[in-house]
């Protein structure tokens, strides 16, 4: 028997693979490392994040469904929305500040690998 032969059970089941199946589109992980600075609107999301109103949208819908992030509104005129990380999003932080270590490590400016 192959030493390899039990790596699909192995892996079925892993933490790392099923997080990253949950949160690691491009979008959704940036929507959480953007609302690291706090509540923020719609607009300062977008303006911050890059990603046009559409995707961003349905990536804050797809996060509060899956209870990372949080929807806020203030009553008012006009009215304010306020988006921001539920403590289950606030919990992978310390991982997006253990990449960005790794990143200014190994990426270099133009995107490559580094030295």
């Amino acid at each position: 028997m192959s030493p390899h032969q039990n790596l699909e059970t192995k892996y079925e089941q892993c933490p790392v693979i099923k997080t990253l199946e949950e949160i690691g589109s491009r979008w959704r992980m940036t929507v959480i490392h953007v609302l690291r600075e706090g509540d923020l609107r719609f607009n300062e999301l977008k303006r911050a994040s890059g990603a046009n109103s559409q995707t961003l949208s349905r990536v804050l819908d797809d996060l509060q469904e899956l209870g990372y992030v949080e929807r806020e509104v203030e009553d008012g005129s006009p009215i304010a929305v306020y988006y921001s990380l539920t403590q289950k999003g606030e919990e992978l932080l310390p991982a997006f500040d253990d990449i960005s270590e790794w990143g200014e490590k190994w990426m270099s400016e133009d995107g490559g690998a580094g030295s």
